[in-house]
């Protein structure tokens, strides 16, 4: 193998490919219409079939039955194991959900939620949406507070009708 120096390199073997050239003549392989078959939607400029579409037979996601409904009130709960409070806090700090996003114990949601999986030592002050009775009871257990943080309820779309029945 040759020293490796600046005027060496180059990409790998078969990294860079050449473009292929279409209507060019038939001698190509790539002539006439150009690797588009012949006539139809996929030949012209501009034809391709969105996703999803049968040629106009009933598609299959509308074929399938519709289960359901997706709440739109409906409040999802992180949850946050008591392991983790007695791992990530001191003894006497205080447990917001601003503080466990900080730290990475919680991402994406708005609600977070104590649950009791592990021990606790350290006298902790919580302040969480909501607590199961097992997380309710070690905190205590351990000398700490609870305090649970309201959950505002769904305004939903104000209109005119609804701010003028308000006054």
């Amino acid at each position: 193998m040759d020293i490796l120096r600046i005027d060496s390199l180059g990409p790998a073997k078969g990294a860079k490919r050449v473009k292929k050239r279409v209507g060019r003549g038939h001698g190509s392989g790539h002539g006439k219409t150009s690797g588009r078959g012949q006539k139809g939607q996929t030949a012209r400029s501009g034809g391709s079939i969105r996703l999803g579409f049968e040629g106009g037979q009933t598609p299959l996601y509308m074929r399938f039955p519709k289960r359901g409904f997706k709440n739109p009130r409906k409040k999802e709960f992180g949850t946050v194991n008591i392991r983790h409070l007695e791992r990530y806090f001191e003894d006497g700090q205080v447990v917001t959900p601003d503080i466990l996003r900080e730290k990475g114990l919680l991402r994406k949601y708005k609600f977070v939620k104590i649950l009791g999986d592990g021990e606790l030592t350290k006298k902790l002050i919580v302040k969480a949406h909501a607590f199961s009775a097992s997380a309710k009871e070690k905190i205590e257990k351990a000398g700490g507070q609870i305090e649970i943080l309201p959950i505002p309820k769904y305004q939903g779309k104000v209109g005119k009708r609804a701010l003028n029945k308000q006054k």
